[in-house]
């Protein structure tokens, strides 16, 4: 594997064969929580994006593809300009630094904008296959396996949580229920990290889409309650309630949800599918701190853990589920924080 300063001479020496070559040095923007690093530089007068998504660890082939398709759906994302699959190479249209999560300031204007973003996700849906097929299916495996995240990295690696055997058939149960949820949602074209840090604001054409090179075909409520309960902040369960029926109802209007799905069970869909998805990120949260050295992401763990005991309160059978981490995990979690 190469270093990351010979990935990134290799991104220069191939910058400077394109016609939208750099007139100066390589500014780094960011990388994520992935193998993804990201430059902007200048071209007479223009800035763009410079993309080192280095192989095996990362391929393009997904998010040219999925760029494309979600073009053809009305799905505003950032145009690209010039790619190198084999190198892991890209140029992209600089989309700015103005996220949206930086308008969440209070319930008033952050209304407004989710709603612009919720109104998003039935273009988002509609799209299910790319130039190379159908999206992947987030199957009943995988989402076990994301589930698994949790117990193997936050509990066991992070907090050093050992479980009897009568806990162990607690969390199997949970997970089974959290997959059947999943599983019997309708499925539809879900981009998988859609939350505020994900969402660009531009001048030119209001919000944009990134980092959706994981889409897949999968349940209706994830991309709404990866949004609306965002790892990154919480909101009022009055306002996370009203913006979720907005959505219910648009998705019944544009026939994407069946007249019978009831806002009753909607919302059962979207609350169990938000534990799952915050399991999930809270043991990536955990593999991040404690795999790839990336300490900050311990923070969002309490935040995360709290979205998952207040959802599971309200269900009878969670009940198992929630005294489980009221009595154990959270101790554990707090410990940890001082």
């Amino acid at each position: 594997m190469h270093s990351l300063n010979q990935r990134q001479q290799k991104l220069e020496q191939w910058l400077a064969t394109q016609s939208l070559c750099p007139d100066g040095e390589l500014l780094v923007v960011s990388g994520d929580a992935s193998f993804r690093r990201y430059f902007r530089y200048l071209h007479q007068g223009h800035w763009y994006i410079a993309v080192d998504a280095p192989p095996p660890q990362e391929s393009l082939q997904e998010f040219l593809a999925i760029a494309a398709a979600y073009k053809q759906t009305g799905v505003p994302v950032p145009h690209v300009y010039a790619y190198n699959k084999d190198d892991g190479f890209m140029i992209l249209e600089d989309l700015g630094d103005d996220l949206f999560y930086s308008h969440l300031q209070d319930d008033s204007s952050a209304r407004d904008y989710y709603i612009q973003a919720l109104d998003l996700l039935p273009g988002v849906m509609r799209t299910i296959r790319t130039e190379d097929g159908d999206l992947p299916v987030y199957s009943g495996e995988l989402l076990q396996t994301e589930l698994s995240l949790f117990s193997d990295w936050l509990l066991e690696q992070h907090l050093q949580l050992k479980l009897s055997l009568a806990e162990q058939e607690i969390w199997l149960a949970t997970c089974a229920l959290l997959v059947d949820n999943a599983t019997g949602q309708p499925q539809v074209g879900v981009h998988r990290d859609y939350h505020s840090r994900n969402i660009m604001c531009t001048e030119s054409s209001g919000l944009a889409l990134i980092d959706f090179q994981d889409a897949v075909l999968g349940p209706v409520t994830y991309d709404a309650v990866s949004l609306l309960r965002d790892c990154y902040l919480a909101w009022p369960d009055e306002l996370v309630s009203e913006l979720s029926e907005h959505l219910y109802q648009r998705l019944q209007t544009e026939h994407i949800l069946q007249p019978e799905v009831s806002l009753q069970q909607w919302q059962r869909w979207f609350d169990l599918m938000g534990i799952q998805r915050h399991c999930k990120a809270a043991g990536i949260f955990a593999r991040l701190c404690h795999r790839d050295g990336k300490l900050n992401y311990l923070a969002d763990v309490p935040r995360t853990l709290n979205y998952i005991l207040e959802v599971s309160a309200k269900y009878p059978e969670l009940s198992d589920f929630h005294r489980l981490l009221k009595e154990r995990v959270e101790p554990a979690v707090q410990a940890c924080a001082q």
